[in-house]
C-alpha cells in the first residue's frame, strides 16, 4: 500500500513540474501587407529583446473560380540587413482551397508557392540563394487533411526546404483524428481559441481555461514543436446586432467616443469616422485585448502540459509597431525568458 501511494505521490509530482526550454528562439511574425522594413520602431524592438527570427507573410492564397488558386495580399517587402535576423517565408493558404482538389491542380500550386517565394527572394529582397525555411499557415480540418498534405510533401519535394507548417489546438490534441502533418516541424497557435461571433462572453484570442481544455494530455508531439502566443488586439465592429468587421488600429482614438456596457462590450457615445468605416452612434463594439498577466498564465499552462525539445522557436504574433506599444520591452522579454524558468 506504501509503495502505491508513494509512486502516486511521485507520479503526481512529475506532470506538475513545469517543462523547461534550454534554448529559446526568440521570433516574431510580421503579418501585415504594407511596406516591410527593419529601420525603426520594428528594428528596434527586435534588438532590444534579441529577436533572431522573422515569419514574415510573403502571401495569401484563395480560390476564384476563374482564374483558379491565386496569390492576394502580397507583402511590399523592402531589402533587409540579411545578418541581422533569418526571415522565414510564410504563406497563408485559405482552407477552402484544399476541400475539392485534384492532385494535379495541387502539383500546380506547391510548384507557384516555391516560384513565387524565390521571386521574392530575388527580386525584391537581393536573397540569391534563397531562404532555409518555408512555413504554411492553413486552418486545415479532417475533410481536407489528405489534400493538404499531399501539398505540404509536394512543396518539400518541389522546393528542396525546411517546411514548417501551424497547428491549431484541435489536430493538436486529436493527433489520431487530423493526422500529422508531414513537415519538419510545426508551430502550436495558441490562440483565437474560439468563435468570437458565437462566443460573447470571452474573449476570443485568449481564454486561459480554454487552452488548458486542449493541453490536457502531456504527450510529446511526434514532430518538433515550437510555441506561438498573442501580442495583439482587436475591435469586433456590430451594427444593427450585424457583425461587420475587425479593426485592429486607432483603438486609442476609438475608446475616447466608448462607453462601457458589459465585460468586453462597449458603445459607441457619438460617431467616429475612420479611413475605411463610418461608426455611429449606438454601434457595438467588442474589444478583445491581451494583457502581460495573461499572456503569462497562459505560458504557465503551457509549460506544464507540453514537452518541448531543448531548442524551441517561441514567436509573438505580431509585429506591429501599434499593437506592440500595449507591452514594455521588459514584457516581452519576459515572455521569452518565462518558458526557460
Amino acid at each position: 500500500m506504501k509503495k502505491i501511494v508513494l509512486f502516486a505521490m511521485l507520479f503526481g509530482f512529475l506532470f506538475s513540474c513545469s517543462n523547461k526550454i534550454k534554448n529559446v528562439e526568440k521570433a516574431f511574425y510580421y503579418w501585415k501587407t504594407n511596406e516591410y522594413s527593419l529601420y525603426g520602431a520594428n528594428d528596434s524592438i527586435l534588438k532590444k529583446v534579441g529577436a533572431t527570427k522573422l515569419y514574415v507573410k510573403f502571401f495569401e492564397v484563395e480560390k476564384n473560380e476563374v482564374m483558379g488558386y491565386i496569390p492576394v495580399a502580397k507583402t511590399q517587402l523592402s531589402t533587409y540587413n540579411q545578418d541581422s535576423l533569418t526571415i522565414i517565408p510564410t504563406v497563408y493558404i485559405r482552407n477552402e482551397v484544399f476541400l475539392k482538389s485534384s492532385k494535379g491542380s495541387l502539383d500546380t500550386l506547391a510548384d507557384n508557392v516555391n516560384f513565387l517565394i524565390d521571386k521574392y527572394s530575388k527580386n525584391r529582397l537581393d536573397r540569391e540563394n534563397g531562404f532555409a525555411e518555408y512555413q504554411m499557415d492553413c486552418d486545415w480540418t479532417i475533410n481536407s487533411k489528405e489534400n493538404y498534405f499531399y501539398f505540404l510533401k509536394k512543396l518539400k519535394e518541389i522546393s528542396k526546404k525546411e517546411i514548417s507548417c501551424t497547428l491549431r489546438l484541435y489536430p493538436y490534441k486529436y493527433p489520431d483524428k487530423m493526422g500529422i502533418p508531414p513537415v519538419d516541424k510545426v508551430t502550436l497557435m495558441c490562440y483565437n481559441l474560439i468563435n468570437p461571433i458565437e462566443n460573447p462572453k470571452k474573449n476570443s484570442i485568449l481564454d486561459v481555461e480554454e487552452l488548458a481544455s486542449y493541453l490536457n494530455v502531456k504527450t510529446k508531439y511526434p514532430i518538433h514543436l515550437d510555441i506561438a502566443l498573442p501580442i495583439y488586439s482587436w475591435m469586433q465592429v456590430y451594427q444593427n446586432d450585424r457583425f461587420v468587421k475587425v479593426i485592429y488600429n486607432n483603438h486609442g482614438y476609438i475608446k475616447k467616443h466608448l462607453k462601457a456596457t458589459k465585460p468586453l462590450w462597449y458603445e459607441l457615445t457619438e460617431d467616429v469616422e475612420l479611413d475605411d468605416i463610418y461608426l455611429r452612434v449606438g454601434d457595438k463594439i467588442k474589444y478583445e485585448e491581451i494583457t502581460a498577466d495573461e499572456i503569462e498564465k497562459a505560458i504557465e499552462i503551457i509549460k506544464k502540459k507540453v514537452v518541448f525539445d531543448d531548442t524551441t522557436t517561441v514567436t509573438l504574433f505580431h509585429l506591429d509597431n501599434e499593437q506592440i506599444k500595449q507591452f514594455s520591452n521588459e514584457e516581452i522579454a519576459r515572455f521569452y525568458a518565462d518558458f526557460s524558468k
